[in-house]
């Protein structure tokens, strides 16, 4: 009898960066082994729409099962719906906040609640700049409860050449903490030797 596919459960709100969601959407829809259950919010089909221009279907049909934000009542609903975790991503302050105070008001904060009491992996892709005390303290609630914030900050180290790039990199960041192998963003392999200026006369050594 065959293996059964890990299940992600994968949210896209309404904050910015809706490309992460679509992204590990892409990457994932071919990947041997993994089976992603899709939630979409009502917010999120506005930034798709105006950030990617895909529609509701065109994101849909790239998640293996799909569930609709108010149906509480859906398997990933409980406990009992093994899953290997969940991403949010991008995550909105308003859904952060609903999981930070356990608040389980539809479907998305109620599996990332079910995941939380679970011991499984909660990736929280945060998006919002800056930050005013009430997301610092809700993000330091979902960390102390066991979730992962992970804000979709870019990195330049790997010289990127595009958004996609960017893109790519911060997603490939996000598989690696459900061990999901991908060939999105280079290892880091560490410096190369004359890379580093050497020090001057001048240098103070404070960084």
């Amino acid at each position: 009898m065959p293996d059964r596919p890990r299940r992600i459960v994968l949210a896209i709100t309404g904050a910015t960066g809706a490309v992460y969601g679509v992204r590990l959407l892409q990457h994932l829809q071919h990947h041997a082994g993994v089976e992603t259950h899709l939630i979409v919010s009502d917010a999120a089909l506005l930034t798709l729409h105006q950030e990617t221009g895909l529609q509701r279907r065109d994101v849909e049909a790239l998640a293996h099962v799909v569930h609709k934000q108010r149906d509480v009542g859906a398997a990933i609903a409980s406990g009992s719906f093994q899953s290997a975790g969940m991403i949010v991503a991008p995550c909105s302050m308003k859904t952060l906040a609903s999981v930070a105070h356990g608040l389980s008001d539809n479907l998305i904060a109620r599996a990332a609640d079910v995941v939380l009491k679970e011991r499984r992996r909660l990736v929280l892709m945060v998006r919002e700049t800056p930050f005013n005390l009430a997301h610092l303290r809700n993000m330091t609630a979902v960390t102390e409860m066991g979730g992962i914030i992970f804000p979709p900050l870019p990195s330049f180290y790997h010289n990127p050449k595009s958004i996609e790039e960017m893109v790519d990199h911060t997603v490939a960041r996000v598989l690696d903490l459900f061990d999901i192998q991908h060939a999105l963003a280079p290892r880091w392999g560490g410096m190369k030797e004359g890379s580093v200026a050497p020090a001057t006369d001048d240098d103070t050594g404070d960084a």
